[in-house]
């Protein structure tokens, strides 16, 4: 069992933060250092709070290398309304966006797409299991596209692109809400990323976006004020009172990205604990992977047995034994383990403990 009677929260979002934030967050909530108030009463016109977002932005910028040239946006509305904001700003008329079907997720940005211009689907073909990534050799883009969309980590699946599509000169597009920040990431080969804070970055309430300059431009005057990317960057993010707790929290949770080492640290540790996950997943054939071996997620590891009684079983044993979270998505059954970065590797090795007795006394 974790420190302080926590337990290991598998839960695929909200999700597990480190523990180090939550102590300063719980040290500092009812008064920051010097200020007298809580970052919850604060005003976010205030110098105190412009120099959280400032302290943010800068270890962003930092931690994943932002080239000059692109903005980093804190918006709220989750990634699911990004579904709706990206082809509202970036779908000018009479082009067409490409969307690279991968998963649950993607289809819900492609039926939001439809609703404001024209889209391209792609991708894996229709029907197919989403259990894997597409090749490029699947993948048939439009000339001229507006953009690219793709679904970096299908949390729901259990699925990861390890590689970027080769899109030709179109904007690529990514919702990364499940994985950004989870490994080295070359910004410069994005126009636009985008994430929902509550997975690897902080907790719910707060989207943070990174798009290239350039793209402000088709952002049209006559889209609503709030929906608008070119309006949220001229006003640096505070058009109205944005989500100040949670910008501060992931503030902290940079911090502690670039006291672990950065991107490449996490990097390592992300690929060990699913390693071994994934290890024990495939030592006897007991459990059954879902995703296909070059796909598999090192967030979101999904996997099955060989019933659902036995499943449902082992969620409910392992719930009891303090493991919160492993019931798989309610739309494709199974568990998930969900291991962000925040995730501890100690929880990976008490889970592969507790798998090989619930498999020595049922299998």
């Amino acid at each position: 069992m974790p420190a302080a009677d926590r337990v290991y929260n598998f839960s695929s979002g909200p999700a597990v933060l480190p523990v180090p934030v939550l102590e300063q967050v719980q040290r500092d909530l009812v008064a920051l250092p010097g200020v007298g108030m809580s970052v919850m009463e604060i005003s976010h016109r205030s110098s105190t709070f412009e120099a959280i977002l400032g302290q943010a932005e800068a270890d962003i910028r930092r931690l994943a290398g932002v080239p000059d040239g692109y903005r980093i946006l804190f918006l709220q509305g989750g990634a699911s309304l990004q579904f709706s904001m990206v082809p509202m700003n970036l779908l000018t008329d009479g082009a067409t966006a490409d969307y690279i079907n991968t998963g649950s997720w993607a289809e819900k940005a492609v039926k939001e797409a439809r609703r404001v211009g024209n889209v391209h689907v792609t991708g894996l073909p229709e029907g197919a299991p989403f259990d894997r990534i597409p090749t490029d050799a699947e993948c048939e883009y439009t000339p001229g596209a507006a953009y690219v969309h793709m679904t970096s980590n299908n949390t729901i699946e259990g699925s990861q692109w390890h590689r970027l599509p080769v899109v030709g000169d179109a904007p690529l597009v990514s919702d990364a809400s499940s994985d950004i920040f989870s490994g080295p990431i070359d910004i410069s080969r994005y126009g636009l990323i985008y994430a929902g804070a509550q997975k690897n970055l902080g907790p719910s309430g707060v989207v943070l976006a990174i798009i290239r300059e350039d793209l402000l431009a088709r952002s049209n005057k006559s889209l609503h004020t709030m929906l608008n990317y070119a309006v949220q960057a001229e006003n640096s993010s505070m058009y109205n009172t944005p989500p100040a707790f949670g910008v501060y929290v992931l503030g902290l949770v940079m911090q502690w990205l670039l006291e672990l080492g950065g991107l490449p640290a996490i990097a390592a540790v992300n690929e060990r604990k699913a390693g071994k996950l994934y290890t024990e997943l495939d030592r006897t054939g007991y459990w059954r992977p879902t995703a296909q071996a070059d796909s598999r997620s090192l967030m979101n590891v999904t996997f099955r047995l060989s019933s659902e009684d036995l499943e449902k079983a082992f969620v409910k044993e392992s719930t009891a034994a303090g493991f919160d979270g492993l019931k798989g998505h309610r739309s494709v059954g199974g568990m998930r383990a969900s291991i962000y970065n925040a995730f501890p590797e100690s929880g990976v090795d008490a889970l592969i403990d507790f798998m090989r007795d619930f498999e020595r006394r049922n299998g």
